[in-house]
């Protein structure tokens, strides 16, 4: 039988859930979830990962508008360069969703570090 969590669902369900709006969802589990460490891990990797986004995003767009006030064509080329950016962290977001339901972790820099932490405390 797989172990619950203190949220009715199994406990490697309730980490892979704690991923879906990454930040959102992140926030609502540690509310919720009072008893399991593993759940409460995922959900802290789950804020930090979609934090770490949004501020890569910003930081990209912000670059984006300086190139764009420079050249067109090489803002083209970043354009490009940026898609390949947003798929890896599409790809990445779907890994540690997998890793979560395998009840595994998949170690980010910084941000594993930082959700352990806060998850033992």
């Amino acid at each position: 039988m797989a172990e619950k969590s203190s949220t009715g669902l199994d406990a490697n369900l309730a980490s892979l859930l704690c991923y879906l709006c990454t930040f959102v969802t992140g926030i609502i589990f540690l509310l919720v979830e009072k008893e399991n460490k593993d759940v409460r891990f995922h959900a802290w990797h789950a804020i930090m990962f979609g934090l770490a986004i949004i501020v890569i995003s910003i930081g990209v767009a912000i670059l984006g508008k300086i190139i764009l006030s420079v050249s067109f064509w090489l803002y083209s080329a970043f354009s490009l360069l940026s898609l390949v950016v947003n798929l890896g962290f599409f790809a990445l977001w779907i890994v540690l969703m997998i890793k979560a339901y395998q009840g595994s972790v998949l170690n980010l820099p910084v941000i594993t570090d930082m959700a352990k932490k806060q998850a033992n405390k």
